[in-house]
C-alpha cells in the first residue's frame, strides 16, 4: 500500500507542473491573438500565425482552441476581463465622487489594443455568418459588465428617469472617441470631451 501512495503522490506532482504549463500555454495564445488581430486584423491572423508569436506549436494552439473562431472569440473574451479588473482596480475604495478620472479611464478602454482587436472581430463578423452569433454574445456579454462597473464608479441611481441613458451614453461617446483614435492621435480633443462629459455627468447624477 505504501508504494501506491507514493506513486500516486508522484502522479499529482507531476500533473501539477503539467496543468500550470497548460495555463501559462492558453494564456500566451490568448494574449498573441489580441496582438495579432490589431496589428493584422482578422484576414491576416491565422492560427498558425499566432502559434508562432506565441511559441507554440500549431497543434498545442489546436489542443486548446479547436477552432480558429474558438481561439480569437477566447482571446477578445480573455483581455476585456483582464481590462475590467484592471479599470475596477484602479478605484479599490470607490471613485471617491472624481468623475473625471472614471470618465477618462472608461474612455482608455476604447482607445487601446484590445478595442482594435475587438473592431477586426466585429468587422470579420459581419462577414462570416458562423463568426458572427458568437460575437454578438461576446459583444452583449462585455458591454453588461462594462456597464455595471460603469455604474458602480459613477455610483449611478439607475432608479432614477434617465440616468441609464446617460451611462449608456458615456459608453457609445467612449466607443467613437476609439474609433476616431484609430487613425489619428486624437488625444487633445479627447481630453476636452472627457472633461465636457464629466461635468454633465455631475449635473445629471446628483
Amino acid at each position: 500500500m505504501g508504494a501506491v501512495t507514493t506513486d500516486n503522490s508522484v502522479d499529482r506532482a507531476d500533473r501539477v507542473p503539467k496543468q500550470d504549463r497548460s495555463r501559462a500555454t492558453r494564456q500566451r495564445l490568448l494574449e498573441a491573438a489580441v496582438a495579432c488581430l490589431a496589428e493584422h486584423g482578422w484576414a491576416g491572423s491565422t492560427v498558425s500565425v499566432v502559434a508562432e508569436r506565441a511559441g507554440v506549436s500549431r497543434g498545442a494552439a489546436q489542443h486548446h482552441f479547436p477552432t480558429r473562431e474558438d481561439l480569437f472569440t477566447a482571446a477578445v473574451e480573455y483581455v476585456a476581463e483582464e481590462r475590467s479588473t484592471a479599470l475596477r482596480a484602479l478605484f479599490p475604495q470607490g471613485a471617491a465622487g472624481d468623475r473625471r478620472a472614471v470618465v477618462s479611464a472608461l474612455v482608455d478602454l476604447y482607445t487601446g489594443p484590445l478595442f482594435r482587436a475587438a473592431l477586426h472581430l466585429w468587422v470579420a463578423a459581419s462577414n462570416e455568418e458562423p463568426l458572427r452569433p458568437r460575437v454578438t454574445e461576446l459583444e452583449a456579454r462585455v458591454g453588461r459588465e462594462t456597464h455595471r462597473i460603469a455604474v458602480d464608479l459613477l455610483d449611478a441611481d439607475e432608479s432614477r428617469p434617465g440616468v441609464r441613458e446617460t451611462v449608456q451614453g458615456l459608453l457609445d461617446m467612449a466607443r467613437g472617441l476609439g474609433l476616431a483614435n484609430l487613425l489619428t492621435d486624437d488625444t487633445g480633443r479627447r481630453e476636452r470631451v472627457v472633461a465636457q462629459w464629466a461635468a454633465l455627468l455631475d449635473k445629471a447624477l446628483d
